[in-house]
């Protein structure tokens, strides 16, 4: 498991918090909505928290902003660690 899954993972567990099911594992292929059933908020909570862990070198609201709803609901975990790792290896 790559550092930075490991980190988003934690993250993810923590803006969850009483209602994550400790026996469900967070991978590459995890998705926000299916699996996760994140809500808006927990959205804007874990937006916050990828802020205060990478910077600004992470915009990761405005790459959100640049999805249509439909890219939102099917987005993995996978794809916010590529965006991630993407945005700190061009840095």
């Amino acid at each position: 498991m790559s550092d930075t899954l490991q980190t988003v993972g934690r993250m993810i567990q923590e803006v969850i918090g009483d209602d994550w099911d400790l026996d469900q594992a967070i991978t590459m292929e995890t998705s926000f909505g299916d699996d996760l059933e994140l809500e808006s908020i927990e959205f804007v909570s874990l937006a916050e928290a990828l802020k205060d862990e990478y910077g600004a070198e992470v915009d990761f609201v405005g790459w959100l902003s640049t999805k249509d709803l439909d890219e939102i609901i099917k987005l993995k975990v996978g794809d916010v660690v590529e965006f991630i790792d993407l945005c700190r290896s061009s840095s």
